[in-house]
């Protein structure tokens, strides 16, 4: 097989670098299935991996991308060639060579196979970050969450998981109040299925009260710190708070009172370690009722690997909305 290009972090001459070079299959990391990526995504764990500070990348040299879609190339692994696929998480992108390059070799026990009426792209316009906001859907409901409910809150909304919330929400018909510090995404959210949007001052807002007015009946919270506090502090009786994210801090400035008074349960959404047994399942719901209007809009954009080290420095300064993926044939 012939050479082919990657994107790797890592350093030089003691100089942590980002740089697109020449592989072979042979520099790849062991695995028994084989894959032809055809789109990656960019996700905020890939723009911490991208940088030394961000203290995410395990291996030097690294090719990050946490996830990414494409077809097997050869069998193995229970796999064959010509097979449509999809793998995210585990040490992929961090520990593991990961999607940005044109080949990528994981574990069989990684890897998903692709469900009917899903493509390439639009897997990885989910990714992983559609993945965690299934994964908090399906808290929220496990606790008895239904639409006729009331209002379910999702934080950091224009993001890529907070996004995909708002429009797996909408499919299933929920009431959705999208919380966001950009004013101009207003529009974009409420096509998405917004009932309301609100600022992101009103729900990152420090408060000395442990209890405020019951509000929502569930919350999917992308944020962390003060805006996870917030969302606790507001959850109705009974209701349940997902949270996957701390962009906004990982400290959870609260107390027992929202547990103990209003039997709120606070889920952790982990998307990263969870077994491939519960995934397979779960993008089988990606693909039918928990399907985004997303996948059904305007393509997305798609950059290559010359334009990629921008776009990490964007996701990490809080610039992107929803989701930008990479293919290494752009």
């Amino acid at each position: 097989m012939d050479s082919f290009s990657a994107f790797l972090v890592g350093k030089v001459d003691d100089v942590w670098t980002q740089r697109v070079e020449d592989l072979t299959v042979d520099d790849l990391p062991d695995g028994d299935v084989l894959v032809e990526v055809e789109y990656s995504g960019i996700n905020y764990k890939d723009g911490l991996a991208s940088t030394e500070a961000g203290r995410v990348a395990r291996i030097d040299p690294l090719i990050p991308g946490v996830d990414l879609a494409g077809t097997v190339v050869q069998d193995g692994g229970g796999f064959v060639a010509g097979d449509r696929v999809i793998a995210h998480g585990y040490d992929i992108g961090v520990a593991h060579h990961g999607g940005y390059a044109r080949y990528a070799r994981v574990p069989s026990g990684w890897v998903v196979p692709m469900p009917d009426g899903l493509n390439a792209m639009q897997a990885m316009l989910v990714g992983t970050a559609g993945y965690t906001a299934a994964l908090s859907v399906e808290a929220l409901e496990s606790h008895g969450l239904t639409p006729g409910d009331g209002p379910v809150l999702v934080t950091g909304a224009t993001g890529g998981v907070g996004s995909m919330a708002v429009g797996m929400l909408a499919k299933r018909g929920y009431e959705i109040v999208a919380s966001s510090g950009k004013a101009d995404q207003v529009g974009w959210l409420r096509d998405l299925g917004a009932a309301e949007v609100v600022g992101r001052e009103e729900t990152s807002a420090e408060s000395k009260r442990p209890l405020e007015s019951e509000r929502w009946a569930g919350c999917v919270d992308c944020v962390g710190g003060n805006t996870l506090a917030y969302a606790l502090r507001t959850t109705r009786y009974g209701g349940t708070v997902a949270a996957s994210g701390l962009t906004g801090g990982a400290a959870l400035p609260t107390t027992v009172l929202p547990f103990i008074l209003r039997g709120v349960t606070l889920a952790g959404i982990d998307s990263v370690m969870n077994p491939i047994e519960q995934r397979i399942p779960v993008w089988q719901r990606i693909s039918t009722d928990l399907r985004p209007a997303q996948l059904d809009g305007p393509a997305p954009t798609v950059v290559g690997f010359d334009a990629l080290g921008v776009e990490l420095d964007r996701i990490l300064a809080g610039g992107m909305v929803g989701r930008t993926l990479v293919s290494p044939t752009v």
